[in-house]
């Protein structure tokens, strides 16, 4: 009968912010579904630092219940960037994409010209192809070399 959900004996542990808050866990709280009770004490330490747990109780029970999940998501996410940068926060993270967004821009359109200038198009020889397959091979050394990060798109 090993169950993570809260039994009507109240013997189930405590979800991850009731524990950070060091409180009783009731069976209609509000951070259960989203914090638990393993990995949820240090993932709601950041939010409880920088939003409150009053605050986000508060916001979360404004949310309907199918957006919640996405809306605790964003919410550690912000936290977690207010932290790394009290100041900016995630606008930091956004500004860096968008540099990154505009360098890889101008790299494409580098490459554009360059295949251009050399004369490439869909019937070209293999060499030609090698070599515009190797000059972005070099963009994108140069670009790991200058530290810009490129997110997983899986």
């Amino acid at each position: 009968m090993a169950s993570s959900s809260s039994s009507s004996s109240g013997t189930a542990s405590p979800c991850g912010a009731c524990r950070f808050l060091r409180r009783k866990c009731t069976h209609d709280c509000i951070f259960a579904p989203y914090f638990g009770s393993e990995q949820g004490p240090a993932k709601f330490a950041a939010i409880h630092k920088v939003f409150g747990a009053s605050n986000v109780s508060k916001l979360l029970l404004q949310i309907p219940p199918h957006d919640r999940p996405e809306a605790v998501a964003t919410i550690a996410y912000e936290a977690q960037a207010r932290i790394q940068d009290p100041v900016y926060g995630c606008v930091a993270h956004i500004f860096t994409l968008q540099q990154q967004v505009a360098f890889l821009q101008a790299q494409l359109m580098e490459a554009k010209a360059h295949l251009a200038q050399n004369g490439v198009t869909s019937h070209n020889n293999i060499e030609n192809i090698f070599e515009s397959a190797q000059i972005m091979m070099n963009m994108q050394e140069n670009t790991k070399q200058k530290g810009v990060f490129f997110p997983s798109l899986s």
